[in-house]
């Protein structure tokens, strides 16, 4: 099976080693060949995010002839993932465009969904002795609608101690431009969140989405709380020893 990774700007710019390598290593392990088409850029969330629809059509046009020649397309990133999911909507009134988009939609598989939903795979072969809990960020659950996924995995890591968090369903408080634009909101949102992580007595929060994970992750750090913050990907790929974010 042919994957094409769409690793998203995060991963590439601030997290490569840790998420984008851990990412190839599953997939690979698990019978794919992977390669990185090297013209992706930004899939225009953050201008779509702002309302500015008709100008992140032209990072779209782009993203559909980069990924138009992928069997699959696979993205650590679940917020991501629903971005190219939105294509079809902004060429509404282009129907060359909007079936190109649609057929990049139907292709594209966040990382989890992909494994178990794809691959038909719910064990893969992980191990990490650890306390953990796990963030449900908004646009992998609400818009993407993936849920189960990341859970039948996790239940499957050999050694891992798992504890729900307490109003899981609550935004981080990143959304993207909304933690620059709503900074005092966003601020009290994520200081809620770090708390209830706290209550699990976890020494590690996982999560699916690089922007929930930098933004809990930082906060936690200037907070001096002990817990550490790792990718679902990088749990996936963890064996006797882990390197988690620093």
């Amino acid at each position: 099976m042919n994957v094409s990774l769409f690793l998203t700007c995060l991963a590439d710019v601030v997290y490569p080693a840790a998420v984008g390598k851990s990412t190839v290593e599953i997939l690979e392990r698990l019978g794919c060949e992977v390669d990185f088409p090297k013209k992706q850029t930004c899939c225009g969330q953050p201008a779509f995010n702002s309302g500015f629809h008709r100008e992140s059509r032209d990072v779209a046009k782009h993203m559909i002839k980069t990924f138009e020649e992928a069997e699959y397309v696979v993205s650590p990133s679940g917020s991501c993932v629903a971005m190219l999911k939105e294509y079809p909507h902004l060429f509404e009134d282009d129907t060359d465009w909007q079936d190109r988009a649609e057929e990049l939609a139907n292709k594209s598989f966040e990382l989890t969904q992909f494994i178990v939903d794809v691959l038909k795979v719910e064990d893969v072969g992980a191990e990490l002795n650890a306390n953990v809990t796990y963030h449900t960020s908004c646009h992998m659950t609400r818009l993407l609608g993936v849920k189960e996924a990341p859970m039948k995995l996790l239940e499957n890591v050999k050694g891992l101690h798992f504890t729900e968090l307490p109003n899981k369903q609550q935004c981080c408080g990143f959304g993207g431009t909304f933690s620059v634009k709503m900074v005092p909101i966003s601020e009290q949102m994520v200081n809620e969140k770090v708390q209830h992580i706290e209550e699990t007595d976890a020494d590690i929060l996982i999560g699916s989405d690089l922007g929930c994970l930098m933004n809990i992750g930082g906060r936690i750090e200037r907070q001096g709380k002990p817990v550490k913050v790792m990718h679902i990907a990088e749990v996936l790929n963890s064996r006797a020893e882990v390197k988690t974010w620093e």
